[in-house]
């Protein structure tokens, strides 16, 4: 009597199990290279808007192909095209490896790799988000996406960036080695996933399939349907703005830890670590304080306290509060982004998935190039003041759209019946 019973969670599947390590082999070599690349480029150059143009030419394809790739996405098989993503990614960390073991690397160079390898992660993030739907249940989403996340942070983040600091000061090239070698792994993980995930197609009411459209008409299709689909264009424009200033707080970071926190090389990627702890408890929590309060209710919050955080943080006086700050940042900004890409799987027709993620990723990611750039004027005057200024204009614009985001509630309700 009075005993509670355990729920028995429903399993997520073994192809899902096989996406799920893929991705970790993926987000390990990611936490290699995204520590040691900004310590190599500081080791380069001590010019934060050189530094900050590194990040841009990272965004920048997102800008350039997210559309014709989402188009792409809807139009191949979906595994195919992850594994095809992680050569090109292979090819390019091992070409920039070669060139540290070789002392032939430069600005220009990283700017070249950071680009292809950009290129690569369009091709395979909107390909993954793609595929998710199509591997789980709508109700199973939230838990996918969720695992994803804490997976990809915990060796992502928790052992690939402090992994790569230590590597680093051991011998500049072995975080390139270790990384390039992991990619290599996810994509023969990506081939091995059994199956073949081309898009859902719907029939007509004669049961005949569609009528095959072009390349480029596929392209405006996306284009027209979100701006047709008035609350999703309005999401997705409140995203780009809140995005375009934290990807300024963001990109001059490695000069903010080494010059003003005085952080060694060596423990770049251990003080990183901190947001991936606050990442994986917001992992936990997001499905449960939306189960609770609500999604939109809990994205309010999450978007808010984010920039907040970061403002904060800006004001460190040293690296043990930017720590605690970072931890609880991470709690935030890994429940927005959690319950975000849930809200997109569910109000997103899967069939039309590549084509639309596509275009609201030009949007979204598109303009932090010039964010990233704007970041490193700002830090041309103080290295704290991209942090300072992009999270409180985060914050503000994050404040005033709170009630928009709580009324895609009964958008959200409507989709689940």
């Amino acid at each position: 009597m009075g005993e509670k019973q355990r729920v028995k969670l429903e399993p997520l599947g073994a192809t899902f199990n096989k996406l799920w390590s893929a991705t970790l082999a993926s987000h390990l070599a990611d936490g290699l290279f995204k520590t040691s690349v900004p310590l190599l480029a500081a080791t380069l150059t001590r010019d934060p808007v050189l530094i900050s143009a590194l990040y841009a030419v990272v965004m920048l394809p997102w800008l350039l192909f997210a559309i014709p790739i989402g188009s792409l996405v809807d139009r191949v098989d979906r595994k195919r095209a992850m594994a095809i993503a992680n050569t090109i990614r292979f090819a390019a960390m091992a070409v920039l490896t070669l060139s540290i073991v070789t002392h032939a690397v430069s600005i220009p160079i990283l700017y070249v790799i950071a680009f292809v390898i950009g290129a690569a992660e369009v091709l395979y993030d909107t390909t993954a988000q793609a595929l998710l739907p199509q591997m789980l249940k709508p109700e199973l989403l939230e838990r996918g996406n969720s695992r994803l996340q804490i997976g990809a942070t915990m060796v992502g983040e928790m052992v690939g960036s402090p992994l790569s600091g230590i590597l680093y000061v051991a011998a500049i090239g072995l975080p390139f080695i270790s990384g390039t070698l992991g990619v290599l792994l996810a994509a023969i993980l990506v081939a091995v996933i059994p199956g073949s995930y081309k898009r859902i197609i719907n029939l007509d009411a004669d049961g005949q399939p569609p009528a095959k459209t072009s390349f480029v008409a596929d392209m405006k299709f996306g284009i027209r349907y979100l701006y047709e689909e008035k609350n999703l264009l309005k999401l997705v424009l409140f995203t780009t703005t809140v995005g375009f200033w934290f990807s300024a707080t963001g990109s001059t970071m490695v000069l903010f830890m080494l010059h003003v926190l005085h952080v060694p090389e060596s423990l770049f990627g251990f003080v990183l670590l901190s947001g991936a702890v606050g990442n994986i408890i917001g992992g936990f929590v997001a499905p449960k304080l939306s189960g609770k309060f609500g999604r939109m209710n809990t994205m309010a919050v999450a978007i808010f306290m984010s920039g907040f955080v970061m403002t904060l943080s800006g004001f460190s006086p040293n690296v043990w509060v930017w720590i605690a700050l970072a931890i609880f940042g991470g709690v935030a900004m890994a429940q927005w982004n959690i319950l975000l890409m849930s809200t997109y799987h569910q109000i997103i027709p899967n069939e039309l998935f590549g084509r639309i993620h596509g275009t609201r990723r030009t949007l979204v990611w598109g303009l932090m190039p010039i964010g990233s750039l704007v970041g490193g004027l700002l830090a041309k005057i103080d290295l704290r003041a991209p942090m300072i200024i992009g999270g409180s204009l985060a914050a503000l614009i994050a404040l005033l759209g709170v009630p928009f985001v709580r009324s895609l509630s009964k958008l959200v309700e409507t989709e689940k019946a």
